[in-house]
């Protein structure tokens, strides 16, 4: 394997900070894929599926979404609508320098964003989605207890995954507004729904409510004991390589 360093423009005119992980030869393929809500391209669960698709010569970009990990910007100023926007141009990226995705990727509400953004990007013929919600909304749910506060206030600083993190009422309204559902029915793409049943961030019903909006040909995977940010080594290995063996059919 091998990674090159890059750099591209935002929806926001930020520079954001991508790696993208090559197979040895040429690539039979390209895949974006979208890490999870307040993590960032290097977190363990992206760097592993990368590592293990590009095995089966599959090169993934991954990238940090505005205002995290290395990229430019700030997060309080973003949402999930500026995050779909950043995914489309992830892949204009991939377009104009090697070649378009035909495979979008998308952990917990980087799911929920792939989801959203596949219609955006003509070339992407399946998609995958790992312990996402079937509305991003959910995410709002990680800091029910300061809504009040941020309606009142216009903003709160709550701590997500131990750090402390500038929400903004925009953000809630603008996660309020999508509806998933009616994009994941005409999704016309492949799919492959992944979620443990035992997790606890994301619940299970989320994974029945994708699978039950979206239309043939989709599949979905029990990830068994597998936890949320798919932490284990074993976890993220079985995913990456479930994922390379059913996108070989549509890729």
């Amino acid at each position: 394997m091998s990674a090159e360093r890059l750099e591209f423009t935002g929806a926001e005119g930020h520079k954001l900070a991508a790696r993208l992980d090559q197979p040895e030869g040429a690539p039979r393929a390209y895949a974006l894929f979208a890490h999870c809500f307040t993590c960032g391209k290097d977190v363990f669960a992206a760097s592993r599926v990368a590592q293990a698709l590009t095995e089966h010569g599959i090169a993934v970009l991954r990238f940090d979404f505005t205002g995290l990990g290395a990229s430019e910007g700030e997060f309080a100023n973003t949402n999930f609508s500026s995050n779909l926007a950043d995914l489309v141009a992830a892949a204009d990226c991939l377009r104009e320098h090697h070649a378009a995705p035909s495979l979008l990727i998308g952990h917990s509400l980087g799911g929920a964003a792939v989801l959203g953004a596949a219609a955006r990007v003509p070339e992407v013929k399946a998609v995958v989605t790992i312990a996402a919600p079937s509305d991003p909304h959910h995410v709002t749910g990680l800091f029910h207890q300061h809504l009040d506060e941020i309606e009142e206030k216009g903003e709160a600083l709550v701590q997500l995954a131990g750090r402390p993190f500038r929400i903004k009422q925009q953000f809630v309204e603008d996660a309020a507004e999508h509806n998933l559902k009616a994009q994941i029915a005409g999704l016309k793409r492949a799919l492959m729904v992944m979620h443990a049943p035992g997790d606890d961030t994301v619940g299970i019903s989320n994974a029945m409510e994708i699978f039950t909006a979206a239309k043939h040909p989709k599949s979905f995977v029990s990830l068994d004991s597998a936890d949320h940010l798919l932490t284990r080594r074993e976890d993220a290995v079985y995913v990456a390589n479930l994922i390379a063996a059913w996108a070989e059919r549509y890729i």
